[in-house]
C-alpha cells in the first residue's frame, strides 16, 4: 500500500477544494492578456515571500496577516492555514520564485514558486510543493504587494482546512476537530508500531512518521493511484510526499482502536520503514512483508486470515498474484496468499530469507521467478502451493493435507 500515482478524477476533486479554499479577490478580468512582469515587481513579490516565510518561521501572526490582501474569505483561510503550519515543527520553510512564470495581468501578478517546506524528525529532506500564486500592489504603497489567492499543487491537510497537530514519540499526528479526541489511542498505537516494526525489519529507517487521521475524508478521496484506485475502500495507506512517506488513515477507522487497528498500523508502518527497498519488487512480495511484519506481536490464534483467502486456498491457488491484478475484486486472497507465502519462506529457510528474497528482487533488471529459483529452488506455482498448504493446516485443519 505504499505507492500513489495520480488519477485525472481525483486530483481535479482535490484542486477543485483547494481552489475553493483558497479563493480569489474577484475583480480579475477572464479576458486580460498576461504580460511580462517588470523586474520592480520581481523584487515586490520576493520580498512579500520572504516576508510571509520569515512571518510563519517566527510565529508571527501581525506580521503574516500584513501580508495577505484579497477577499475576506480568503483572508480567513489564510489565517487558518497559518494556525495550521505553525503548529507543525518546522525546520525549513521558503519559497523559490520561478521568476520566468512572473506575468503581468492588469494590476495583478501571478507567479509559480516552490514552497519548500521539512519537518524537523520527519523529513530527510525538504519537500517541494509548486504553488501558484496571484498578488496586488497594496492601496496606497504600490510597491508593497499582497497575495490575493494561492493554490499548491498538492495540498495537504493544512492546506484545506483547520487541523489539529499532536505529537508523540516518533509520531506527527494531524487531526481535526472530529478526530482529535482519538489522537491518544492512535499515538499510542503508532509509538508501540514504530518499536515492533524496527526490531522486525532489518532496514535503517528514521523511526519517525507523520500520520493523518482526519474526520474529513476530502484529503483522502483526493489521493490517486493508490492500491484498487479507490482511496476510499482503504482502511489506510502510506503513500510518498518528497523523499518521505505518509500514513493516511480512513476516518471509519479512528473509532476502531483495538488489535485490529495496531496490526493496520503496523502493516503501514512497514512500508515506511522498508522505504525504496521493495521498489522493484512484485507486489505480492512487498504486501507480503507488511502483512508478515505486521501479526508478528499477535498470538497464533490472533492472526486472522479473510475467509475468502482460506475458501481459495481450499480450491487450491495456482499462481502467486500479479502485480495488475494484485489489487483488483480478489485483493483479500491476494492479501492472505502473500502473508503466508513470506511466512512458509521464513518457516523453511529462515526468518532473515524473506528480507534476502527482497534484495535479491531489488537488483537493477532482476527477474523474480529466476530469483525465486536461485534463491528458495522454487517455481511461483510452488511457493502459491506451499503458501495454501500452511494456510489450511492452520485454519481449516479437517481439510487433510495430501
Amino acid at each position: 500500500m505504499s505507492t500513489t500515482r495520480r488519477s485525472p478524477r481525483a486530483a481535479a476533486a482535490l484542486v477543485l477544494l483547494a481552489a475553493a479554499l483558497a479563493g480569489c479577490s474577484g475583480g480579475d478580468d477572464p479576458g486580460a492578456t498576461p504580460t511580462p512582469a517588470p523586474p520592480d515587481a520581481v523584487r515586490a513579490i520576493t520580498r512579500a515571500l520572504d516576508a510571509r516565510a520569515q512571518a510563519v518561521r517566527q510565529a508571527d501572526p501581525e506580521a503574516f496577516a500584513r501580508l495577505v490582501g484579497g477577499g475576506g474569505r480568503f483572508r480567513d483561510a489564510q489565517e487558518t492555514w497559518f494556525t495550521n503550519v505553525t503548529q507543525l515543527p518546522v525546520r525549513r520553510l521558503r519559497y523559490e520564485l520561478d521568476r520566468g512564470s512572473l506575468v503581468r495581468d492588469g494590476d495583478a501578478y501571478s507567479v509559480t514558486a516552490d514552497l519548500v517546506l521539512q519537518l524537523e524528525g520527519y523529513d530527510p529532506a525538504p519537500v517541494v510543493t509548486p504553488t501558484r500564486l496571484r498578488f496586488r500592489p497594496a492601496p496606497k504603497q504600490p510597491a508593497r504587494f499582497l497575495l490575493t489567492s494561492i493554490l499548491p499543487a498538492s495540498p495537504q491537510p493544512w492546506d484545506l482546512g483547520p487541523v489539529e497537530v499532536r505529537e508523540g514519540a516518533g509520531v506527527l499526528g494531524v487531526f481535526d476537530a472530529g478526530s482529535v479526541d482519538a489522537s491518544p489511542a492512535l499515538l499510542d498505537s503508532v509509538e508501540s508500531g514504530i518499536a515492533s516494526v524496527t526490531a522486525t525489519v532489518p532496514y535503517d529507517w528514521s523511526g519517525s512518521v507523520v500520520v493523518y487521521a482526519l474526520s474529513d475524508p476530502e484529503f483522502l478521496l483526493g489521493l490517486d493511484d493508490v492500491p484498487g484506485d479507490d482511496p476510499g475502500d482503504l482502511d489506510a495507506v502510506a503513500f510518498p510526499v518528497g523523499d518521505s512517506t505518509r500514513v493516511a488513515l480512513n476516518p471509519r477507522m479512528l473509532g476502531q482502536a483495538g488489535r485490529e487497528r495496531d496490526r493496520l498500523v503496523r502493516h503501514e508502518l512497514t512500508h515506511v520503514a522498508v522505504g525504496v527497498h521493495d521498489d522493484a519488487a512484485p507486489v505480492w512480495l512487498s504486501e507480503g512483508l507488511a502483512e508478515y511484519v505486521a501479526v508478528r506481536p499477535l498470538a497464533p490464534e490472533d492472526r486472522r486470515i479473510p475467509e475468502v483467502a482460506l475458501r481459495a486456498a481450499e480450491e487450491g491457488v495456482t499462481d502467486l498474484p500479479d502485480n495488475d491484478s494484485f489489487n483488483g475484486d480478489d485483493s483479500e486472497v491476494h492479501y492472505g496468499l502473500s502473508w503466508w507465502a513470506v511466512e512458509y519462506v521464513a518457516d523453511a529457510f529462515g526468518e532473515s530469507a524473506p528480507w534476502q528474497l527482497l534484495d535479491a528482487m531489488a537488483v537493477p533488471g532482476a527477474d523474480p521467478d529466476v530469483v525465486l529459483r536461485e534463491q528458495l529452488g522454487l517455481t511461483a506455482a510452488e511457493l502459491a502451493d506451499q503458501a495454501d498448504r500452511m494456510i489450511l493446516a492452520l485454519y481449516d485443519p479437517s481439510a487433510g493435507m495430501p
